[in-house]
């Protein structure tokens, strides 16, 4: 009987650490701007049914980069949390700091065991005050370890060239529009030339102090983006739609005579027309029918020949 092979448990933290990273460095980034009205998040998203962003509660958002699958399913752990809360106590008993710190638990739980692989995963988990100095943003790694960001923060594969980009281009008091555009211009600085970002490639929702609901997030609509961007970029059809159609001109059939009788040449089918004259060509396209000189079938004169010759008597 062989005996397993001793990893140390040093070696196997860093091990799922490195395979946690691995995950989250693939995805698109995201980005969390504070503004004077509220909390903005920009992510860079191509579809428009998964979102990366999401509400939590009445003054609570949820975002993530990482496996879709993984961080919907504590989404939804999440948002059924601060419902059982805020129904057996009180809505404004829901905060930010209680979500965060169960979701701390969560991922430290999933990461610290042997059982399952750590979740590739960075989450933001933000609430609204009624003044700016309010404003709380938490962010989560895979492993469970909580960081309160102020003013601005990124996650993601390309987080610290964003950070460093924000940290040269923030300014507070910023208008919902100004940091839209910061945020949109920290995404494209991931790498070492920047780059442009189409307005259809993006998401953004922001938690709104300023909306007499209580419930305060709301999502950027596309009009907005497309007033500050652009509009989107089309998307170019096959190639048999792009290609202009050339007219086609109608074939007009060629008339000829042979021996007084008309024939007809072949249509632009490939098959041969009917023609009311005797000896043409089938519709079929094959050799021409006999004629006589009376122009009649010799199977109308003879007869139908039998199928087996006669005996002799």
């Amino acid at each position: 009987m062989s005996m397993p092979f001793y990893v140390s448990p040093e070696q196997l933290m860093r091990d799922r650490a490195d395979f946690a990273r691995k995950g989250i460095s693939k995805g698109r980034s995201l980005v969390a701007v504070q503004y004077v009205d509220g909390l903005l998040f920009v992510a860079e998203n191509q579809s428009q049914a998964l979102h990366k962003v999401s509400e939590l509660y009445d003054r609570l958002a949820f975002a993530a980069v990482g496996r879709y699958n993984e961080f919907e399913n504590l989404r939804i752990a999440g948002v059924r949390l601060a419902d059982m809360r805020g129904y057996a106590y009180d809505r404004l008993d829901v905060t930010g700091r209680a979500l965060a710190n169960a979701y701390a638990q969560t991922l430290g739980t999933i990461f610290s065991s042997s059982g399952e692989k750590p979740y590739e995963v960075e989450l933001f988990v933000a609430e609204v005050g009624e003044r700016p100095e309010d404003d709380q943003i938490y962010r989560l790694t895979y492993q469970g370890s909580v960081a309160d960001e102020h003013q601005y923060a990124a996650m993601g594969g390309s987080a610290e060239q964003i950070t460093e980009y924000l940290e040269e281009h923030y300014s507070a008091g910023l208008s919902l529009d100004d940091a839209l555009r910061l945020a949109v211009e920290a995404l494209g600085h991931d790498g070492p030339e920047p780059r442009q970002i189409s307005r259809d490639a993006l998401e953004a929702a922001a938690l709104d102090r300023t909306r007499s609901q209580p419930r305060k997030f709301r999502r950027i609509p596309a009009s907005r983006l497309e007033a500050l961007f652009g509009a989107a970029t089309p998307t170019k059809g096959t190639a048999a739609e792009e290609a202009p159609q050339e007219p086609v001109e109608p074939v007009q059939p060629v008339t000829s005579t042979s021996g007084g009788r008309r024939v007809d040449t072949p249509g632009p089918t490939g098959t041969s027309r009917v023609s009311d004259q005797p000896g043409t060509a089938t519709e079929t396209g094959g050799e021409p029918e006999p004629v006589t000189e009376s122009g009649k079938d010799p199977s109308d004169e003879m007869g139908d020949l039998p199928d087996q010759p006669p005996t002799n008597g």
